[in-house]
């Protein structure tokens, strides 16, 4: 048996990261080891690692006092097991640890995946517990592996983004703005409400963007932060994945109470969440999104599997159109990592590129 590598980061500084070695995972009755294979890093990750605390990610796979594993999202295989109905060689996708093995305790298996039922992730958000067998899984293709790693959570997410939008009525109450507009989650929810008519999209975004943001052609309007003054007084919604309290600022100060609604989804701008403050802003109080919520509702609505079922129609289209442009850049081991990591942290990432990696 192998030892186990994990990639950890200081949680109160999350410049600081280093890579620890500890004894082989034992598994016992019930439960299995998986090895993790590869997985994908983006700026949704540095939303986990941002609100590590407040919204309990670091409890996923915990670590030693101050640390912690920044969730990935990838493929494993199971190593070993000792639990019914999930066999050793099965690939799977799901929420994964920067490490090289995870002990779960699978529940519920079938030939189409299990949930980790570990009491320690009992009490969090149950979206994130369940592991897919790829055999059987209806967003898996080989070729597109990169794409799922990559994109598929956060097209989870900017799916249901579309839909909340839609089922509020908001698509047609004035344009939509949205900001971090080059980020994958905004592309990937500017997609799906490019396809509904009558939608008016405005991508707010910086200056070193802004041609990129045009070229993607999903977008009505590009308006950089420094022009959102020039934008029609009226009603409209604030789609906000920057986190940028000076955007949020001048966007509520802006329509006022014409804003219909402020959603509030990323942290791609992290280190300018607590800019600007949120004292007193003009117009409606940012509405936090929280994915799993909404999960919840559709999977009520329509059942979990109608509901991966309209995901996974809607994911096809728009990976075959992203992996025309996206550029995959694929790294193993240690500083690998922790290169990219840093990159992605300082926002230093072309909107074209992104990271895939292994430890």
């Amino acid at each position: 048996m192998r030892a186990v590598t994990d990639f950890l980061v200081k949680k109160d500084d999350l410049r600081t990261c280093r890579v620890e070695e500890s004894e082989p995972l034992e598994i016992e009755d019930g439960e299995a080891l998986l090895r993790v294979d590869t997985f994908g890093l983006t700026a949704n990750n540095i939303t986990y690692a941002v609100m590590g605390e407040a919204m309990s990610y670091w409890n996923f796979f915990p670590a030693a006092d101050g640390w912690g594993r920044v969730p990935m999202w990838g493929f494993a295989e199971i190593e070993r097991s000792e639990a019914e109905g999930v066999d050793p060689g099965t690939r799977l996708y799901g929420y994964l640890p920067p490490s090289s093995h995870l002990v779960v305790t699978p529940a519920d298996a079938s030939d189409r995946g299990f949930v980790d039922a570990s009491p320690h992730r009992v009490s969090l958000p149950s979206a994130y517990h369940r592991y897919l067998v790829s055999a059987t899984d209806p967003f898996y293709r080989p070729d597109t592996e990169d794409v799922q790693m990559l994109l598929r959570p956060l097209f989870f997410t900017s799916f249901l983004i579309d839909d909340q939008l839609a089922d509020d009525g908001l698509v047609s109450r004035g344009p939509i703005l949205i900001s971090s507009a080059s980020s994958k989650t905004a592309i990937a929810a500017a997609f799906l409400l490019a396809q509904r008519s009558g939608v008016d999209l405005v991508a707010l975004t910086s200056l070193r963007s802004a041609e990129f943001v045009d070229g993607l052609e999903i977008y009505g309007r590009t308006v950089t932060y420094d022009a959102i003054d020039s934008l029609e007084a009226g009603p409209a919604t604030y789609v906000d994945i920057s986190g940028d309290g000076d955007v949020r600022r001048k966007v509520h100060e802006h329509f006022g109470d014409q804003l219909a609604h402020s959603m509030a989804v990323g942290l791609t701008h992290w280190e300018e969440l607590g800019a600007g403050g949120d004292g007193e802003l003009p117009g409606p109080t940012p509405a936090l999104f929280f994915a799993p919520d909404r999960v919840t509702k559709r999977s009520a609505d329509w059942g979990q599997a109608g509901l991966e079922t309209r995901v996974a129609d809607a994911w096809h289209p728009f990976c075959e159109w992203i992996g025309g442009w996206l550029e995959v850049e694929h790294g193993e081991g240690f500083e690998a990592l922790e290169r990219a990591y840093l990159e992605v942290l300082e926002g230093n990432v072309e909107p074209t590129k992104a990271h895939v990696l292994s430890i």
